[in-house]
């Protein structure tokens, strides 16, 4: 299959935005959302600061459920700066950001099933479900009690980086330059960027930065070769429930609503600062099968 082929569904994906070409309103389109985004988050932390500077922490690092919850569910902040930058620079719905309705929710659910099969696969064949000592499992019936609000405000932050990275910016960049390279990179190295944490190391930044592009990489493949948002729905909702709901580090960063909660490695440990570069490659090739998976159950 040529590429050409491969990536026909795209042109009706882009369609919408050919109503406003031109690098002006995607550029002007992309610094009004960062900006009131940020303004938005911002504003949300000064508030939960003032009223609760112990909670704004946990919600900054979503180790509580309610923290991670809150963090997560504040992507709608996201979804909201989009929607009005779609209606105030391009005259434009959210719907038009995710292609045939009717196709996108089958595609979403067989994406989803065939990376989740991955992940469950992946961990029978490395672990077979076994757990290291010091490992504290959730109490069952509290983690299904969060286990609801947790796919909602999950849903909402992936739909959110989804309908702005792959949805808007792939759309209005295709329909400027409507070469693969320009659509497929530029919106994920946006993405990419947009993951890095002033607190974290350089390396830990260096090896998250590589891994979330070229998770955008396979997110933006899967859109064009699909035609609608519901792959990349579909793959970034699989991989994001895998890690938020199921696995996590005891008192770390967005453990909040984790089932299984590893011990903390213990700061001294030889080799911990090389363990994010070392641990690239394994994950790079687990996305690589969920990728080919997802294009397998799509038939693409």
């Amino acid at each position: 299959m040529t590429r050409r082929t491969a990536y026909a569904a795209h042109t009706r994906f882009v369609a919408p935005a050919l109503g406003t070409p031109g690098a002006r309103p995607v550029i002007l389109g992309f610094i009004i959302v960062e900006s009131l985004y940020r303004m938005g988050q911002q504003l949300l932390g000064y508030l939960l600061e003032a009223i609760d500077p112990e909670f704004a922490a946990a919600v900054f690092d979503g180790s509580t459920p309610a923290g991670l919850l809150v963090n997560l569910g504040s992507f709608v902040i996201l979804a909201l700066c989009l929607a009005l930058t779609l209606h105030w620079v391009h005259g434009r719905r959210m719907t038009s950001l995710l292609g045939p309705i009717a196709q996108l929710w089958p595609q979403a659910r067989a994406t989803f099933g065939a990376v989740m099969l991955v992940f469950v696969a992946f961990e029978a064949l490395t672990t077979g479900f076994a757990v290291a000592p010091g490992t504290i499992i959730r109490p069952l019936p509290d983690w299904l009690l969060l286990l609801i609000p947790g796919l909602a405000v999950l849903l909402i932050q992936i739909s959110s980086e989804e309908m702005f990275y792959r949805g808007y910016l792939q759309q209005q960049i295709a329909a400027l330059a409507p070469h693969p390279a320009a659509w497929l990179i530029l919106p994920n190295v946006a993405f990419a960027v947009a993951h890095i944490s002033p607190y974290a190391a350089f390396e830990e930044n260096l090896a998250y930065l590589t891994w979330t592009f070229c998770f955008g990489l396979a997110a933006s493949d899967l859109t064009a070769r699909a035609g609608t948002l519901g792959p990349a729905l579909g793959l970034h909702f699989a991989n994001n429930a895998y890690a938020f709901l199921l696995y996590g580090e005891a008192g770390g960063l967005d453990s909040g609503l984790a089932l299984v909660l590893y011990p903390a490695p213990d700061p001294g440990m030889p080799g911990l600062e090389a363990a994010p570069t070392i641990g690239l490659l394994p994950e790079l090739a687990i996305l690589a099968v969920t990728w080919g998976a997802a294009r397998l159950a799509l038939r693409r």
